[in-house]
C-alpha cells in the first residue's frame, strides 16, 4: 500500500518570507496597521472582520454615541381599549386582569394605552402612559385610569412657574 508523503518545505523553515513576497512586506507592525487593536475604526479594513468576529457583529463600532445623546426612554407596549375587554380571558391569565365588584381592573405597568372603538364597560387601569382620547374614554364611562408619573418630570403648571 502506498501512503503519500508530506512534502518538506510546507512549513517554509529557514525562508524569512515563507511564500509572502519581499522581505520587508513581512517584517513589523506596520505591514499589519499597528499594533493590538490599532486601525480598527468604522472606516478601516486591515483589521475590520477580526474585529467584528471578535466582538460579536457590530457593536464595538459606535458606542460612544449613545453617552451624547443621552438617555432613551424605554419602549412601552400598546394596547388598545377595545383589547382590553375583548382580550379579558386572556389577561386575566396572564395576572394583568381582576374582576371585581366595580367592574375590571387592569394592571398595565409598561403599557401605554391608546383610544379604540367605544368603551362601555366600567374599568379602573393603572398603566404607564396613555392618549388623551382614552383617558376621555374611560372616563365617559365612568371609570377611572391612573397613570405613573417620572419623578424628574414636573406638571405643566410648575415649568411654567419655574421659567417666571
Amino acid at each position: 500500500m502506498k501512503t503519500k508523503k508530506r512534502r518538506k518545505n510546507t512549513r517554509y523553515r529557514g525562508s524569512q518570507t515563507h511564500r509572502r513576497g519581499h522581505r520587508k512586506r513581512t517584517k513589523g507592525s506596520g505591514n499589519r496597521a499597528g499594533f493590538g487593536m490599532a486601525n480598527t475604526g468604522k472606516k478601516s479594513c486591515a483589521k475590520k472582520m477580526t474585529v467584528i468576529k471578535l466582538c460579536g457583529g457590530m457593536n464595538y463600532f459606535g458606542g460612544d454615541k449613545t453617552l451624547r445623546r443621552g438617555s432613551v426612554a424605554p419602549k412601552l407596549n400598546v394596547i388598545n381599549l377595545s383589547d382590553l375587554v375583548s382580550r379579558f380571558d386572556n389577561l386575566l391569565e396572564q395576572g394583568i386582569a381582576k374582576q371585581t365588584s366595580k367592574g375590571f381592573e387592569f394592571n398595565l405597568k409598561g403599557y401605554k394605552v391608546l383610544a379604540g372603538s367605544g368603551l362601555n364597560a366600567k374599568v379602573s387601569i393603572k398603566a404607564t402612559t396613555a392618549s388623551k382620547s382614552a383617558i376621555e374614554q374611560v372616563k365617559a364611562a365612568g371609570g377611572t385610569i391612573e397613570l405613573e408619573r417620572n419623578k424628574e418630570e414636573k406638571p405643566k403648571e410648575e415649568k411654567k412657574e419655574a421659567k417666571k
